[in-house]
């Protein structure tokens, strides 16, 4: 019997809690019925609450890994987590360049929920210069928004949110979604900032409490909706409701953050063995 899965390939670094990382990223494809090719580019040591330390796997084993996948088969989407280092920033861009017809679908990991500094200077500049430009879409949160287009003269709580989304798309991002957990708002707003469209919000109720991985597990379900065939807006669309189910049902299992619960439709099944947002 042959089966066809929708095939996301993932870029990140590994996370030993499962709550981040690589291990995010395989849970919530599979959940939503896609398959995952997993590419680790570098190994944490961290718990739930927070980065203790960050080996970059070398960027000779990262090109290896991803291209021999890519020999073998057809892949849907590129997802991009963290990266590791600016030479493995170098070979993902390099790859989706040799790729150009693959979506990528980027989230900018730039610390931990706890704060740990996850990427330098160095880093930061080359994926606003080699990666970003190549994307179909970046996920930044409010906070990593204003991180990657402050200017050195200007406030960081003076830029506001859609002065970031425009910086952003004038450096290439063809479409943002930026997050608002970070904001001091009721609600959670997330905006969608389309190439040449206007801006799209979507309004969350806020959850109590902080989790792990949520970033992760967002912009791993909007690729694997692309990969489905869902356009960008109804992928953005399904991939929060996933997200926010997954939070609501959160566990803690630890003395830090919560871990979503990328399974919590297991106790609601319909019967065909995956999430399904309908």
């Amino acid at each position: 019997m042959t089966k066809n899965f929708s095939k996301v390939m993932t870029f990140s670094a590994t996370d030993p809690t499962g709550g981040a990382g690589l291990q995010a990223d395989v849970l919530t494809l599979a959940s939503i019925g896609c398959h995952p090719f997993s590419i680790a580019t570098a190994v944490s040591v961290q718990d739930t609450i927070g980065v203790e330390s960050l080996a970059a796997i070398s960027a000779e084993l990262v090109n290896d890994q991803a291209r021999s996948i890519l020999e073998d088969m057809e892949i849907s989407v590129f997802k991009c987590g963290l990266l590791g280092s600016s030479e493995n920033i170098t070979v993902v861009a390099e790859i989706a360049a040799d790729y150009p017809d693959i979506p990528l679908v980027i989230d900018p990991v730039l610390a931990s929920g706890r704060g740990d500094e996850l990427v330098n200077i160095e880093m930061m500049s080359a994926m606003l210069e080699l990666l970003f430009p190549q994307s179909h879409l970046i996920t930044p949160n409010s906070h990593e928004a204003r991180r990657l287009v402050i200017d050195s003269d200007e406030n960081f709580e003076d830029i506001s949110i859609d002065q970031c989304a425009e910086r952003l798309q004038l450096l290439g991002c063809q479409n943002v979604l930026i997050t608002g957990t970070h904001e001091n708002t009721k609600s959670v707003i997330n905006t969608l900032y389309l190439e040449a469209k206007e801006a799209i919000p979507y309004y969350w109720d806020r959850l109590p409490g902080n989790y792990h991985g949520s970033g992760c597990t967002l912009t791993s379900a909007i690729a694997g909706y692309l990969a489905q065939g869902l356009s960008l807006e109804l992928a953005v669309e399904h991939a929060q409701h996933y997200t926010w189910q997954a939070l609501k049902n959160a566990f803690k299992p630890g003395m830090g953050q919560s871990i979503p619960d990328r399974l919590f439709w297991m106790d609601q099944e319909d019967g065909d063995g995956r999430f399904n947002h309908n």
